[in-house]
């Protein structure tokens, strides 16, 4: 699916998504494309601004919900790379990468800090077994 972005600092993407067991080594997980990983719940794909980071966004209630319908995937709630130089948030919709184009007043974004912090070594955590998934090569 060919995704149009109305915004100046990002540029058109294409974005799919693949099923996979196990998430690819990082130097494999290739630009526009969401891996998620049933078994183990998790959705993991390159920054959709460009940036060439990592975002790892574990499946479960409390987190991210993942929805299928037979032909495209929606991942919420949006998502929020406060922690990268890019600073990017966005959703997924029904395949499409939809950005947040206004600026976050400093209020709510102090009480976004508080719910992020909370959840930071949640993910952290969940980030360091990410090798723990990941295929292995053999012979390594």
């Amino acid at each position: 699916m060919l995704i149009r972005l109305i915004f100046q600092r990002y540029s058109m993407k294409t974005v799919h998504h693949q099923f996979v067991e196990y998430v690819p080594e990082f130097e494999l997980v290739e630009e526009g494309i969401l891996y998620i990983s049933i078994p183990f719940a998790t959705a993991v794909h390159r920054c959709m601004c460009g940036c060439g980071m990592e975002v790892v966004t574990p499946l479960s209630p409390k987190d991210w919900q993942l929805t299928y319908n037979g032909k495209v995937v929606t991942l919420s709630p949006s998502i929020g790379n406060w922690k990268f130089k890019c600073r990017s948030h966005y959703w997924i919709k029904k395949g499409m990468v939809v950005f947040e184009k206004k600026q976050v007043n400093p209020r709510s974004r102090q009480i976004n800090n508080k719910n992020i912090k909370g959840k930071t070594s949640q993910i952290s955590s969940k980030a360091n077994i990410l090798g723990f998934f990941r295929h292995k090569k053999s012979g390594k």
